[in-house]
């Protein structure tokens, strides 16, 4: 019987600057600067003490695919910096192991999200990844209307024709993109995609492959401007091979906050 792996605050420390290491090996090898490559943190294994110690490292971007957990992390997380502001603990004079506390986070929201919770969600997200149908679009852009600014999304692309994958099919992803791009209160970003889960990240290649191929094609007729501009692939198991094939975007949990699951 296998232990499952809990990083305490050094492992994890040490695990946020392994993981951010590979990822700067992994753009420069794919010639980018590392600083090109966006670490989002995806806390669904995480405590809160893990997720407040990663932002008192200094970092920002966080994401759930639960929106119970998210409508709980995040207004935690924004009154735990808030209250290390008031006490002057972000000024950059404190500096701590790996840089200064974040002085404020962004949340994604990666997970299936239905239209019944979409309202919640987007008081509470920068960027949506999960959009993987009209029907959700409509209903974010019905949202948005009540909003200053245009809610932020990714299409979620289901590159490996997997039946319980979520996501649109590929000959899809333009059509639906370029509805999205006429929604004024939406404003598509990107890409989305999730690979086969395999011990062995050369697996996911041709799935983040076509993905990137899509993206360019998209880009390339100018659907949604020069705001199109995210390419979200790559989790804990195959982040480098993403990279490697386009991603700026990798969604990153158990490498950083383990094995097992908080509950």
């Amino acid at each position: 019987m296998t232990t499952a792996w809990i990083p305490g605050p050094q492992q994890l420390q040490e695990a946020y600057r392994q993981v951010t290491g590979r990822i700067a090996e992994a753009a420069t090898r794919s010639g980018r600067r590392p600083e090109d490559v966006l670490l989002v943190a995806v806390t669904k294994t995480a405590s809160p003490d893990q997720i407040r110690l990663l932002a008192e490292m200094g970092h920002v971007d966080f994401a759930e695919n639960r929106v119970q957990q998210l409508e709980k992390r995040a207004p935690a997380l924004t009154e735990f910096l808030s209250r290390k502001k008031s006490l002057g603990s972000t000024s950059t004079r404190e500096v701590g192991p790996l840089g200064a506390c974040a002085e404020y986070v962004r949340w994604h929201m990666i997970g299936q999200l239905h239209r019944n919770k979409a309202k919640s969600v987007t008081q509470l997200v920068k960027l949506i990844h999960s959009v993987d149908s009209l029907r959700l679009a409509e209903e974010l852009h019905a949202l948005g209307s009540r909003m200053t600014e245009p809610i932020q999304v990714l299409i979620q692309v289901n590159a490996s024709g997997e039946l319980s994958k979520g996501g649109v099919v590929i000959p899809a992803v333009m059509h639906l993109a370029d509805q999205i791009a006429t929604m004024v209160n939406l404003r598509p970003r990107g890409l989305m995609t999730m690979a086969p889960y395999s011990d062995n990240p050369e697996e996911s290649r041709h799935c983040f492959a076509r993905t990137a191929e899509v993206f360019e094609e998209i880009r390339t007729a100018r659907i949604g401007g020069g705001d199109f501009n995210i390419l979200s692939m790559g989790m804990s198991n195959d982040f480098e091979v993403a990279i490697q094939e386009g991603a700026n975007l990798v969604r990153v949990g158990r490498a950083l906050f383990g094995d097992e699951e908080y509950l």
